[in-house]
């Protein structure tokens, strides 16, 4: 019996009836929010224990990057360190946590995602679908770019240290870095999905993106700038030309949006001085 209760508690089943629009009573939403997170958390136990089962393999692929720098860079010039008797330990605990939080983001993003859905019209569902069936991929894509690129990052901002000094760095500090820039690389590639989601939703036009072009390429560019760990322009331009084409795609998307929005009017092919039927 009890155990069927805990199984109950990850299923979040209502106990009062449905509407036929989906209207749930409050209780039955919080015992479906509830069955939700605790399903996330049991999901990111079971990826931590995993990881941390093969997190010797996680901390070779988190190290090659400042590896790599440190092999282009003169000897002696820098060394990875710990710092406390607990160090060790809370290193290794971070670094599961946060393979654990990435394995398992697809799960829990749905997770939020179905909980919210419900309450959504149907045009906004289909919405959703889209950007998390697109979101995802840029994603992953912006992160292997900024993986691809963080040696050089760390190589150019060692590389300001004078001769002569050792830069020590301390590898909690390192892996919030690591993170921090791969989730900064992800987020730029999406950034052109939430533009041609504001299109679908009819807040920014097409033609508006064409007369601010200029100014988006300016900007483009200092978001990478401001964002890349470096401030070599190599890694800046690897940054800025994808996020580029993906904003001109999304301005083609806009254009052909709003031309099919205008097709469908009521006001369509009707000049400024005829009368609307409506």
């Amino acid at each position: 019996m009890k155990l069927r209760s805990i199984v109950g508690l990850f299923r979040g089943r209502p106990h009062h009836p449905v509407g036929p629009d989906g209207r749930m009573a409050l209780s039955d939403h919080f015992r479906e929010f509830r069955a939700r997170l605790m399903r996330c958390v049991l999901a990111l136990a079971l990826a931590f224990v995993v990881a941390i089962v093969f997190r010797h393999a996680l901390y070779d692929a988190v190290y090659d990057p400042y590896m790599q720098a440190q092999s282009k860079l003169p000897k002696g010039s820098t060394e990875a360190t710990t710092s406390g008797a607990g160090a060790g330990l809370t290193m290794w605990l971070t670094l599961g946590g946060f393979a654990a939080l990435v394995a398992t983001a697809p799960y829990w993003l749905y997770q939020i995602w179905a909980f919210i859905v419900p309450g959504l019209y149907a045009r906004e569902r289909k919405m959703s679908r889209v950007f998390a069936t697109i979101a995802g991929p840029l994603f992953i894509l912006g992160v292997g770019l900024g993986y691809v690129t963080l040696p050089l990052g760390l190589e150019v901002l060692i590389g300001f240290n004078p001769d002569g000094i050792t830069n020590l760095i301390d590898f909690n500090d390192y892996l919030q870095f690591f993170t921090r820039t791969l989730f900064v690389f992800g987020l730029a590639f999406n950034i052109p999905v939430f533009v041609v989601l504001l299109n679908a939703a009819g807040i920014v036009k097409g033609k508006a993106l064409a007369a601010y072009r200029p100014w988006i390429v300016i900007g483009t560019f200092v978001f990478s700038a401001v964002a890349t760990p470096s401030a070599d322009p190599f890694t800046m331009t690897l940054m800025a030309v994808p996020m580029l084409v993906l904003f001109l795609l999304s301005e083609v998307i806009a254009r052909v949006n709003d031309r099919r929005r205008a097709s469908r009017s009521p006001n369509a092919g009707l000049s400024p001085e005829e009368l609307s039927p409506l």
